[in-house]
């Protein structure tokens, strides 16, 4: 199947002749749909929690922040194609719709203003205003969300990027440093680098802490090949293969390099204000205190297990209600102790209000368990999806995860995936069409093995810019 061209290009890539056939039989068999029992909802996987119990969580999060290495890891890799794909429709085909009536109409409302008029010819017309913010001139089609201007202040405005480096002060900071780890595209990141270098003074200053600033980049040897409609390779025109990125669930490479006690997870485009960030820090706390509690109880019973003085009753009891894994009649303490011994994440859920996107779902697995697992639309079956229209909660990731075993060593988060989860799409290359294949979602399949616990956090610590629009809403101004 493979010439000896091929052969170099694959091994240049980091992969296996083996991993690639494997991907390829992964076109023709296709992706088995997620055996979901039903959407979770609260009192039933989605935990509420009442005012004395999130301070408390609060509570112990910060007790046991200052001895504890805390990084926030921020997926910032992906352009902000999709942000401003009808202002290019608009420039390129003419093609106008309420969207860009409504850009311009508000225009000097957005943070970018000062920048784009700075840049403006004299006389510009409409679509020269549009073109600008796309093309020569703030160049934002051609940039990641985190580094557009997103938010304005008495002292300056902000990109997405520099309201998380705020957020990291509020939450992520332990003993006086605030560690952020973000995922890049390797053609972004010397801008990222470079806007960093003149904040990161800045805040350090304003908030009285330092910040180490981290990167990585997705790696090749995640990228998955395409494949012709008949699913044989497909060939660019100068005979070579073509590899493409698998998607955000090749990250779990990045997160697994990570060395830390706790891990917040946040896309780069889901932040708000400094007026109205207070539920975002509260509840990031929250989820952390209910972690610590978590993991501490299950280390606990894990070593009353290596004892044998353990109670397998109070441990299947714990399972069931406060690590909601769902145990065959007949268990063991193999079984225990295989449930307990895991990374675990707790999931802030919001209330659904129609925003797309995953849900927390009821799974069933191969060891007769059933889980928690965040599922999207594309790993229902057909026949199941009244169960995701009748979710009452929806995932807006924001996650915290505890990545060390009891012993104190990190788990190797790649043995905790589900291979099966993976996803195929339809793609063009050079006007021809292609199938492409992505790796299971970051916090769909690649964490499918965790311990997952969803906890009720507000819509306000939700607050994610799709499109350039909107930054228009209350949560951007």
């Amino acid at each position: 199947m493979f010439t000896s061209e091929d052969l170099q290009q694959i091994a240049r890539h980091g992969l296996t002749p083996e991993a690639v056939e494997r991907q390829i039989a992964d076109f023709r068999r296709g992706f088995p749909f997620l055996k979901v029992v039903r959407a979770a909802s609260p009192g039933d996987g989605v935990a509420v929690l009442d005012e004395a119990q999130a301070d408390a969580a609060v509570a112990r999060y910060e007790q046991a922040v200052g001895e504890r290495s805390v990084v926030k890891f921020v997926p910032a890799s992906g352009a902000a194609t999709r942000m401003f794909k009808e202002l290019f429709e608009f420039v390129n085909e003419g093609k106008r719709g309420k969207g860009i009536d409504t850009l311009l109409q508000n225009i000097e409302r957005f943070a970018f203003w000062p920048e784009l008029k700075a840049v403006l010819p004299a006389g510009a017309d409409e679509r020269a205003v549009v073109a600008a913010i796309v093309g020569e001139g703030l160049a934002y089609g051609s940039k990641p969300k985190g580094l557009v201007t997103f938010h304005a202040y008495p002292d300056g405005a902000r990109k997405a990027v520099e309201e998380h480096l705020v957020e990291g002060a509020a939450y992520a900071a332990s003993g006086g440093v605030a560690r952020i780890h973000f995922t890049v595209s390797p053609e972004h990141r010397a801008g990222f680098e470079a806007l960093l270098a003149e904040k990161i003074p800045v805040y350090e200053k304003r908030f009285g802490i330092r910040y180490d600033i981290s990167f990585s980049v997705q790696k090749s040897s995640t990228d998955t090949i395409a494949v012709n409609p008949d699913n044989t390779p497909f060939r660019c025109d100068d005979g070579s293969l073509l590899f493409r990125p698998a998607g955000h669930g090749a990250l779990i490479e990045n997160l697994n390099e990570i060395d830390a006690d706790l891990i917040f997870i946040k896309n780069i485009d889901n932040v708000t204000t400094d007026a109205q960030r207070g539920d975002t820090v509260r509840f990031k706390k929250v989820l952390a205190g209910v972690l610590l509690d978590l993991q501490a109880r299950a280390f606990a019973y894990l070593k009353a297990l290596d004892e044998g003085a353990a109670d397998l009753g109070a441990i299947a009891e714990f399972i069931r209600r406060e690590l909601c894994v769902a145990l065959p009649e007949r268990y063991d303490a193999a079984l225990l102790r295989a449930v307990l011994d895991r990374p675990i994440r707790v999931c802030g859920m919001v209330r659904n209000e129609g925003e797309p996107g995953g849900g927390p779902f009821w799974a069933a697995n191969p060891d007769g368990t059933e889980s928690l697992q965040i599922a999207e639309s594309s790993q229902i079956a057909p026949g199941d999806m009244p169960l995701m229209k009748s979710a009452t909660h929806f995932n807006p990731v924001d996650l915290v995860c505890g990545v060390r075993n009891a012993q104190g060593g990190k788990f190797d988060l790649r043995e905790y995936t589900d291979p099966a989860t993976g996803f195929i799409s339809s793609k063009s290359s050079g006007g021809r069409e292609l199938r492409a294949q992505e790796l299971p979602g970051l916090w769909n399949g690649a964490m499918a093995r965790w311990n997952t616990v969803f906890v009720d956090v507000p819509v306000s610590t939700f607050s994610p810019v799709k499109v350039v629009q909107d930054l228009l809403r209350p949560q951007h101004q």
